[in-house]
């Protein structure tokens, strides 16, 4: 079963973390090339970090949102290499970096409901292993590093075609350091009924990591791929900037799930998007907690006729956290429709926010979109915040948008109380309740160890 622990919890705090001491810090252009030699890429991809690296010098950080002056870059360890073989054989990972896994759930979870699985540990994945049933029909999951080297033409013909060095800071950032990650690539017509998982793990102080996921459904193809991330607690800053990039080809269908659970010490920087064709349809779930700082809107591109998404969004904030979330849905092709779902909790002092951006063009006709936010507020510290911005070009659409804000019943408190449960009990039970829309999309095992998270979360932060 998967087990994305607290990030905080003594279980999964290192032994060791050797192989970081003394390790350059900061980002320089010697970094970047030391990188891309120890890797063994192609000549075009260290053109690409080059090239990202010299735009990514020109951008500041965005002033518009929570605050990063807390993040130093000369501060971060970029790249740190555990010294792990890549490896299909679960047995042959160290005893020490298994260990963690092992709390985490992994690889438990493979032979129970993954038709694949990978661990990524710092800035190398050590683990990736598909069914072969599924290699046999030509799906490939790989980590994105052996991607680039086995399937060199077709990596280049998407990546980072999607996301662009040139969209922001951290996009260009990722750009240039990127390493680790997964490439999937379902061939038209195949559809993998086994969830695909990746997990990646921070273990180092002041790490940052920066993992680059490529998914590609041919025409007709269908896939669900969960990815789980966490990290120690230290006193100094990481960061995490990772991207995803998504490809649904005509009639394909594809949903992404991730539990984001960093340490509160955690810069999430994050960047998703995915480009829908005709009759395809993409569907993106989320659950954000733990980082002290999140940035995340998962975009979907509605290019071809027919095409469809839903975005489902869970945030957790408590004391000295900023939940930074949301969703962009552009409709570019008529007959288009989007469902956007977010459900937010502020505790302790926390601040949560929804920000979202809908654009619907000119030629999309016959447009639907619904975007419903609700935020519960726990406590008269804490705060929340909808940002949304509308762009609808065409007469012809059909566009809802409904934000609510609440604070915990006091009444329904009661009720609950009145029926033997304590004012903690009761509290957690409600918000379980009030975040049940995005968990009933979140798989069985994956639901189970959310609402451990959000028991977790609360405790010692309620009464």
């Amino acid at each position: 079963m998967p087990h994305p622990s607290s990030a905080s919890s003594p279980l999964c705090v290192p032994n060791q973390t050797s192989y970081a001491e003394g390790l350059e810090r900061g980002i320089t252009e010697e970094l970047v090339r030391r990188m891309s030699a120890e890797k063994g890429e192609p000549p075009w991809m260290l053109k690409h970090r080059l090239d990202s690296l010299r735009i990514f010098k020109k951008f500041t950080f965005p002033t518009w949102g929570p605050d990063l002056s807390a993040l130093d870059l000369k501060k971060i360890l970029f790249y740190a290499s555990p010294g792990v073989e890549p490896t299909d054989d679960w047995s042959q990972i160290p005893e020490d970096i298994r260990r963690v896994y092992e709390r985490l759930g992994i690889p438990q979870a493979e032979y129970s409901m993954l038709g694949g699985a990978g661990a990524q540990y710092e800035s190398d994945v050590i683990y990736h292993r598909l069914k072969e049933e599924w290699a046999e029909r030509g799906v490939i999951f790989l980590d994105m590093d052996e991607a680039v080297r086995m399937y060199p033409d077709l990596v280049r013909e998407y990546f980072m075609q999607n996301v662009r060095p040139t969209d922001h800071a951290f996009a260009a950032l990722h750009g240039a350091v990127w390493s680790g990650g997964t490439f999937l690539y379902v061939p038209a017509g195949v559809t993998v009924f086994e969830p695909l998982q990746s997990y990646f793990r921070m273990n180092a102080r002041g790490m940052g990591q920066f993992e680059h996921t490529l998914i590609i459904l041919e025409d007709g193809a269908q896939a669900h791929y969960i990815e789980g991330c966490s990290a120690p607690k230290y006193a100094s800053p990481s960061l995490h900037a990772g991207c995803v990039e998504v490809y649904v080809k005509p009639g394909a269908r594809m949903r992404y799930s991730s539990v984001e659970n960093w340490s509160l010490n955690t810069f999430n920087l994050n960047t998703k998007r995915a480009i829908i064709e005709r009759e395809a349809t993409m569907e993106w779930v989320g659950g954000n907690l733990g980082s002290g700082v999140t940035m995340l809107y998962p975009c979907s591109v509605l290019k071809g006729e027919g095409a469809r998404c839903e975005h489902l969004g869970l945030a957790m904030a408590g004391r000295n956290q900023w939940q930074d979330t949301g969703a962009k849905v552009i409709h570019l092709a008529p007959h288009t429709s989007s469902v956007v779902v977010s459900r937010s909790v502020s505790r302790d002092g926390g601040r949560t926010v929804y920000r979202g951006l809908l654009k619907v063009a000119p030629e999309a006709k016959d447009t639907t979109a619904s975007i419903q936010c609700d935020a519960l507020l726990l406590d008269a510290e804490s705060s929340t915040a909808t940002i949304p911005d509308l762009q609808v070009r065409t007469d012809d659409a059909t566009v809802a948008h409904e934000a609510t804000v609440g604070r915990l019943s006091e009444e329904d408190l009661f009720y609950a109380m009145s029926r033997g449960l304590s004012e903690p009990e009761a509290k957690t039970m409600i918000v379980r309740g009030f975040v049940e829309p995005v968990m009933q999309a979140i798989p069985l095992e994956y639901a189970v160890e959310m609402n451990r998270l959000i028991e977790m979360e609360m405790e010692g932060s309620v009464g």
